[in-house]
């Protein structure tokens, strides 16, 4: 089990501590629904030092970007980040990722704890033009700065105007007495806010800064439990739960991110999917009754049938109902069409709905 630079001061902090993607990890500290509203009223930090990062440098660093990947890197600038996936030969997704760009010849990929070494195995099988790669995934810790009081309660970190990094973009800045620190906002929370990446060295001097300069905005840690049901909240997938090696971009609604105005790994396949309407999609649901829904939970129709399955699914702590994410034929895609959840021994109504679930 790995640490992040950070494990002790959670442990210290009475963290609940759990076994996530290989790290020992804080699941919670005070609880989901506190710490879900300190994110979404106030200003929250997320240790998030188990994500992989890669650096991709060189001439021929954007051409192996575009193979692999399913958005068009070419239309980033410096200075802005990217949302993208990583297709595979079989019309599923090897992981999802946020793609960096420094200069014309230096990217970033960051990507999911889980995926760090089959992803690395993976871009370097398809690294036939001998673009420079570096996994940087063990020296770097990743703060997540997260919620509607976050720039103002971290401005007197930096001289960056923090207001004025845009969704998608980052700067290169000294933060809290550290230099070349990357503050991005591609947050996954829906509150606004920033990530931080530091090096491991330097990340018990920042999370110290950052927890002084919040005091007064009431700035709490935050485990991986809320930021789970804040992502749900804004229907955003998870690799592992909503997508993985089998579900392709098209049926996961990723079709924003998959452009065919350039050729990338099994792009020719996904193109016929979207000119043909994939079978099956991935839609957020509420349930009209109380009730929670849970990963693996079959979705049944009105007479029982199995016709998918909750791929993420919880009691909305902002809404105060069960909502989820699942896949089901295309027919049952739209807002507004009925299915049923099946709860244990009941088969709850439920209603598709358009996303975000939760609207701020």
């Amino acid at each position: 089990m790995k640490n992040t630079a950070l494990s002790s001061t959670h442990i210290a902090l009475n963290a609940k501590m759990v076994p996530f993607a290989g790290y020992n990890m804080p699941v919670s500290y005070e609880g989901v629904n506190a710490e879900h509203e300190t994110v979404r009223k106030s200003v929250g930090v997320f240790d998030v030092s188990h994500m992989g990062e890669f650096l991709i440098t060189g001439e021929h660093a954007l051409e192996l970007i575009q193979k692999i990947s399913s958005n068009d890197a070419s239309k980033l600038v410096d200075g802005k980040a990217q949302y993208s996936c990583m297709p595979n030969n079989n019309g599923g997704i090897v992981d999802d990722l946020i793609i960096y760009r420094f200069n014309e010849e230096k990217y970033l990929l960051v990507v999911n704890a889980s995926n760090i070494e089959k992803d690395w195995n993976w871009i370097s099988q398809h690294n036939t033009m001998n673009a420079t790669m570096r996994d940087l995934s063990d020296e770097y810790s990743l703060l997540a700065i997260q919620g509607p009081k976050a720039a103002e309660a971290m401005q007197s970190l930096t001289d960056v105007d923090l207001s004025a990094i845009k969704f998608y973009t980052f700067e290169v800045a000294p933060f809290a007495g550290v230099e070349n620190v990357i503050i991005s906002a591609t947050g996954y929370t829906g509150s606004g806010g920033f990530e931080i990446y530091c090096k491991n060295e330097d990340a018990q001097k920042i999370w110290d800064k950052v927890f002084e300069a919040g005091a007064d905005f009431g700035i709490k840690p935050i485990g991986l439990a809320a930021r789970d049901t804040l992502r749900l909240e804004m229907g955003y997938c998870l690799y592992g739960n909503d997508i993985d090696d089998t579900t392709s971009p098209i049926e996961a609604g990723l079709g924003w991110i998959t452009k065919f105005t350039k050729d990338f790994i099994n792009s020719e396949a996904l193109k016929e999917q979207k000119e043909q309407g994939p079978k099956r999609k991935l839609v957020g649901f509420e349930l009209d009754e109380r009730g929670i829904p849970r990963q693996g939970y079959d979705i049944v129709d009105d007479n029982g049938k199995v016709i998918g399955v909750v791929t993420s699914g919880t009691m909305s702590p902002s809404l105060e109902k069960g909502i989820g994410l699942g896949y089901v034929p295309t027919e049952v895609a739209a807002p507004g069409s009925k299915i049923n959840i099946q709860v244990r021994k009941k088969a709850l109504p439920a209603t598709v709905v358009k996303l975000p679930f939760y609207k701020g």
